[in-house]
């Protein structure tokens, strides 16, 4: 059957007018209800990988090699962590600032101190390492920035210069700052520090529990020659002494006494245990809510518990940890 054109015009406009509800409807429709699936949030989570430096040595104090993951048990806060790296790090950057007391009461030493760093610097050094210089006295001063020329180094133990007071613990919070930052700046590889003084400390605007918690806060290994007067050492500083000694404990460290071998021989015990440490590494679980600082412990569990020393450092500030992801 043929249709009029007035018609058709007819029913085209009652279909038009019959969609319009339809249409209007569509464009009113809110983008939340697209379908469910496209609005599920995404949970993501954050998780740093916690490295934790560790030596071993036995009853005589000889360094126990040879260590493999399986022998190694560690807990955060109490609750066991599964280890996810493992390495001998003998071959892992080292970042280190060495610092050194310039002070009047160690001042008829220094000579042998320079001597004595100059050779470890060189014995030390490698392509991949990183060396900075610093020297503590009344004021804490930035002698050579981090270099991996030993000749820089050299330069700079000459032009120590010395003053009558003893900066220590400001000289450990600024070298600790230093090794953050650079840190911070994707620089890989361990952060040493290394102090050569005889544990005064007569000029600081930093307290020791500012000084170690910095330490901590960038990961920092304390290491320390401690310079032990020849004569009569009735005045010697023991509580500084004693600083010394905790810092090492706390964060992973060691203490040797310049007396005991002399110098050369102390640098060499530094050196060494640098070379020997072992990596360990895992990714936090079950931890407590509302915890900054994070207790860590290093066991090995095959081995009785006097049979074996282990260092390492106790534990890390959650708002700074900075491992990799």
């Amino acid at each position: 059957m043929k249709r009029s054109r007035s018609g058709a015009n007819s029913f085209l406009l009652g279909f038009l007018l019959a969609c319009l509800p339809v249409l209007m409807a569509a464009q009113s429709t809110p983008a939340s209800s697209a379908p469910a699936e496209a609005s599920v949030p995404v949970l993501r989570v954050n998780v740093k990988l916690v490295n934790v430096f560790a030596n071993v040595t036995d009853a005589t104090g000889a360094i126990v090699g040879g260590l493999t993951k399986e022998d190694f048990a560690i807990t955060e806060d109490g609750h066991a962590q599964r280890i996810a790296v493992f390495e001998r790090q003998s071959e892992l950057p080292l970042n280190l600032v060495l610092a050194i007391d310039t002070s009047g009461s160690v001042h008829k030493d220094l000579p042998l101190e320079q001597d004595a760093a100059r050779r470890f610097v060189h014995a030390l050094l490698r392509s991949q390492d990183q060396i900075s210089l610093l020297e503590f006295s009344t004021e804490v001063r930035q002698v050579v920035a981090f270099t991996n020329q030993a000749n820089r180094i050299d330069k700079g133990l000459s032009s120590l210069r010395g003053g009558p007071a003893t900066a220590l613990y400001d000289a450990i919070y600024l070298a600790s700052q230093n090794l953050s930052v650079l840190g911070a700046a994707g620089k890989l590889g361990r952060k040493v520090l290394l102090l050569v003084t005889d544990g005064g400390d007569t000029a600081n605007t930093v307290t020791y529990a500012e000084a170690l918690e910095q330490a901590l806060r960038g990961e920092v290994m304390v290491y320390s020659i401690i310079d032990v007067p020849i004569e009569a050492s009735a005045g010697r500083d023991t509580g500084g002494e004693h600083a010394l000694i905790t810092l090492a404990e706390q964060t992973g460290g060691k203490y040797f006494y310049a007396s005991a071998g002399g110098l050369d021989k102390a640098f060499a015990q530094v050196s060494e245990d640098l070379r020997t440490q072992y990596l360990l590494g895992y990714y936090p679980v079950n931890q407590p809510p509302g915890l900054n600082f994070h207790r860590i412990h290093v066991t090995v569990p095959r081995a009785a518990s006097e049979a074996f020393d282990i260092r390492y450092r106790t534990g890390y500030y959650a708002d700074s940890q900075s491992g990799k992801d």
